[in-house]
């Protein structure tokens, strides 16, 4: 599903990472941790296509995103990847049920049950029609969950999604994160400092300028 070659990043002469190898089949949940600084959220986006790459290739579904330019990238994410954001992201005028439903408007392909059975999925039935301010940290993130997931992408990339929650919280989001990552056979990349989060992968990597390695 996602294959990642000799992927660098450089800020001038500057290096964030080198070389970095990745694999990540259809189904597999992957943690990648590591030091604040060291690039974690750099090396999502690169996979996302939201950051240029200095040398090397991401390959999602066979497709290299990296020889893409930018307009078929952001095509390529609207299609097949969904992105968790440590901050939501979600938009203020738009309800619960419209945050999560716009990914297929973008798609052109509205669904209001989909839209529904997402929300359940997520413990937020019922909750469609309440606006963001509404909501509490732990909700609005589960409405970033259901907004990434809902057009069912093939690569789901997670950026600290239990940064900002307490451990309860924290936990019923990462079950829900797990559970609709599983239900559709994604792959899924997140990148943390929990390492509760962090136990819930299939595999944990460490990130270092030189690489990734297994954490143990």
């Amino acid at each position: 599903m996602l294959n990642v070659h000799q992927l660098s990043k450089r800020y001038g002469t500057e290096p964030v990472f080198s070389q970095v190898d990745l694999r990540v089949a259809p189904g597999e949940f992957v943690a990648i941790v590591g030091e604040s600084g060291v690039g974690k959220s750099t090396f999502l986006n690169c996979l996302a296509g939201l950051d240029s790459v200095s040398g090397g290739t991401v390959r999602v579904q066979g497709t290299d995103i990296t020889a893409l330019d930018e307009t078929a990238q952001a095509l390529f994410r609207r299609q097949h990847l969904g992105f968790v954001f440590q901050a939501f992201h979600v938009l203020p005028h738009l309800s619960v049920a419209q945050n999560v439903a716009l990914p297929l408007m973008l798609l052109g392909t509205p669904d209001a049950q989909r839209v529904a059975a997402a929300l359940d999925a997520v413990g937020l039935g019922g909750l469609g029609e309440r606006l963001p301010q509404q909501l509490s940290g732990g909700q609005l993130q589960r409405v970033a969950i259901a907004r990434a997931l809902i057009h069912r992408p093939a690569l789901i990339l997670a950026d600290e999604p239990t940064g900002n929650l307490d451990p309860q919280t924290a936990e019923t989001i990462m079950d829900a994160l797990v559970a609709e990552t599983r239900a559709h056979g994604a792959a899924c990349v997140m990148v943390t400092h929990s390492s509760a989060a962090a136990r819930r992968a299939d595999r944990v990597l460490r990130l270092t300028r030189e690489g990734l390695h297994d954490a143990a």
